[in-house]
């Protein structure tokens, strides 16, 4: 498949953009209202829309809606690309009888129909163009062993996550349709994908292709096919499923147990970061009753030479992980074979003692140091994208490994804000709670007393030492220095390591 469509890719790009079918366009065209059913995956409403649309309508029912239309109108639509072309190269199909014809003589070689997934996205550097198999969302079908997922949540969050910061080599783990390679085409020098789905590499390529960018796609287990090297910045999405070691989808089962695929990537991962290397992925963890999940992550990495920062952004029942990822795989529960499937499933986790599954993000950076580990929830909502947060993490990290904090100067973020929550009490109002929040980023907030808002406070213009600050804070509240100074730095450290505290 790799070589038809890459050869088709040219006069395809010619088509696609003669008919502006890219996201800008699209949202103009559709209006706000039926975007968001296209996104809700409800078609009516775009294909109403789309009718009135012209080539660019068609290409929508095509590519968007995996509708059938006429052959006549494809063939407008998709010159100079010809529809024997598109269908040799596995793009359309026809033939395919008429069980979800819209056409009046639909199914026939009059009509022809998506074979493969091929949308727009933006991701941040203008319209990209990715291929993918078909989800079955808006045309039934049941997902294949090699199914090649397209832009989904997880691909789409793991960009987010992504820092974008211009570097010299990028390795893309588990590279799929190729979404994560093709964004970073945009900053970095070289860019190489691995899977070891023959399937998803063909199709990389295709899009690779199409966008006109170079990619180094290998075909090969986790980091077998560069073994021995290093990369200035790692990204995975790798199969994390928690299950049984069964592979029934390549792109979602490892074949390793529970979390085993998340432990053996970050483990990996770090052997293939330069010095001073940053890697991210998604990864998910199994809650083990009467077990710390901290402690498990922890014992995946090694005592020296690694920053971690691993952020947990939810929590799911076995019954309901269940349940999500046999959706996914186009299972039906009421049918006695899935039905199967989940008993299986769910007693293998019940067996295992896992009472829930985490999912999150790890950040690693490679150092010379001994390893410093943080893991922690991030489960409430924030707007900002999570890759430039992981880098300034490090960063302030580092900071704090250099500097002896009782003697800098600090300063508050800007945009922290602090918060005196007061319930009625027997005298009036009592407050109840203070906290400081961080305005930007994460949006971190920390319960603090009055002592340390207070010391917070003397931090608002740089212009003292932390030790100077609490000699102060301790002299006009008749508090003991030492004592002070003991309570002061831990809460200081994790204030500087969420950016609420900075050095000024």
């Amino acid at each position: 498949m790799t070589s038809h469509l890459v050869s088709i890719a040219p006069a395809l790009r010619a088509a696609l953009q003669r008919n502006q079918f890219d996201t800008d366009t699209l949202l103009a065209a559709l209006g706000p209202q039926v975007h968001a059913a296209l996104g809700r995956n409800e078609p009516v409403p775009v294909r109403l829309a789309a009718q009135t649309l012209g080539e660019l309508g068609v290409l929508i029912q095509l590519f968007l809606l995996a509708d059938e239309v006429p052959r006549d109108a494809a063939a407008q639509a998709l010159a100079p690309l010809t529809i024997d072309d598109a269908v040799a190269a596995g793009l359309l199909e026809t033939g395919f009888g008429t069980e979800t014809g819209y056409g009046p003589e639909a199914g026939g070689s009059t009509t022809v129909r998506a074979a493969l997934d091929l949308r727009p996205v933006d991701l941040g550097f203008g319209t990209r163009w990715v291929f993918a198999d078909l989800d079955g969302a808006l045309r039934p079908q049941t997902a294949t062993k090699d199914h090649v997922l397209g832009v989904g949540h997880a691909s789409l969050s793991l960009l987010r996550a992504t820092p974008t910061t211009p570097t010299t080599s990028l390795l893309d783990l588990g590279t799929g349709s190729g979404i994560q390679a093709l964004h970073a085409t945009d900053y970095a020098q070289t860019v190489t994908g691995t899977d070891l789905n023959e399937r998803a590499i063909d199709l990389a390529h295709a899009t690779a292709a199409i966008n006109e960018v170079e990619i180094e796609l290998l075909t090969g287990s986790w980091f077998d096919p560069v073994a021995g090297r290093t990369f200035e910045r790692v990204v995975a999405n790798p199969p994390f499923v928690v299950g049984d070691p069964r592979v029934r989808h390549i792109y979602r089962d490892s074949g390793l147990d529970l979390d085993g695929a998340s432990e053996l990537v970050v483990r990996s991962a770090i052997d293939h970061l330069a010095p001073g290397g940053t890697a991210v992925m998604l990864a998910a963890w199994v809650h083990i009753a009467d077990e710390d999940w901290r402690a498990r992550i922890a014992s995946w990495l090694p005592e020296h030479g690694v920053d971690a920062w691993v952020v947990q952004r939810d929590v799911a029942d076995p019954e309901l992980y269940v349940g999500t990822w046999m959706r996914d795989g186009g299972q039906d529960p009421r049918d006695p074979q899935a039905a199967q499937r989940a008993t299986e499933w769910l007693t293998h986790l019940r067996e295992s003692d896992v009472d829930g599954i985490g999912f999150g993000f790890v950040y690693l950076r490679r150092t010379n140091t001994p390893t410093d580990l943080l893991v922690e929830d991030l489960t409430h909502g924030f707007d900002d994208p999570l890759g430039d947060e992981a880098l300034a993490y490090f960063d302030r990290l580092a900071w704090l490994r250099d500097n002896d904090v009782l003697t800098a100067r600090l300063r508050l973020d800007p945009h922290t804000a602090l918060e005196r929550v007061f319930l009625p009490g027997e005298e009036g109002w009592a407050q109840e709670v203070v906290r400081v929040h961080r305005g930007g980023g994460p949006r971190w907030q920390h319960e603090v007393d009055d002592l340390v808002a207070a010391l917070l406070a003397g931090m608002t213009t740089g212009s003292l030492a932390l030790e100077e600050l609490i000699e102060l804070l301790a002299f006009a509240h008749g508090e003991d220095v030492t004592t002070l100074t003991e309570a002061a730095v831990p809460l200081v450290h994790s204030l500087v390591r969420h950016g609420i505290v900075l050095p000024a």
